[in-house]
């Protein structure tokens, strides 16, 4: 059963999509978070069943990050089936083992994965489609010149939580 709710946010309002979890009968896991006009963002579906009440403790983390109260976020969430290739789960790990307030860049995240020289794109292509904007952070790699470089949710996005998170380079 796929449950969502939305949550506003600095960011405007977040799309919360979660399913029943494998590990934890009867809980939920969440397989997307996105923000308005986001590139590839999630879209209601008939038959997914809206649940607020689903979300709360994830809503509650996201309003004390919003805060600058919360550092790193204890969500369990989980790929869809089919949804993700093995390069793109070693991506989004690399990107969960990015710390609050810094950054890295795309090159640091191929040599992470194994993946060189044209592999830098690939990761790029990778990044842009993690389904999990903001607890997935994503918006902590930037160009190896230290410029903004794509965000599905848009550069104005990606600043803002820099800024938030005090990693934004001069």
């Amino acid at each position: 059963m796929t449950v969502y709710a939305t949550v506003d946010s600095p960011l405007g309002e977040l799309l919360l999509v979660g399913e029943e979890s494998v590990t934890a009968p009867g809980g939920t896991a969440l397989v997307s978070l996105s923000v308005p006009g986001q590139k590839g963002a999630a879209v209601v579906r008939e038959g997914w069943r809206h649940d607020p009440e689903t979300f709360v403790g994830i809503a509650g983390q996201l309003r004390a990050y919003f805060a600058g109260e919360l550092t790193r976020f204890a969500i369990e969430y989980a790929e869809r089936d089919g949804g993700s290739t093995d390069f793109q789960r070693r991506v989004w790990r690399a990107l969960e083992e990015i710390p609050y307030g810094e950054t890295v860049t795309y090159g640091q995240i191929a040599a992470r994965v194994g993946s060189t020289g044209a592999g830098v794109r690939a990761v790029g292509t990778a990044i842009g489609r993690n389904p999990l904007l903001v607890v997935r952070p994503c918006h902590r790699v930037i160009g190896a010149d230290g410029a903004l470089r794509g965000y599905a949710g848009g550069l104005a996005r990606k600043e803002r939580l820099l800024g938030l998170e005090g990693a934004l380079v001069s």
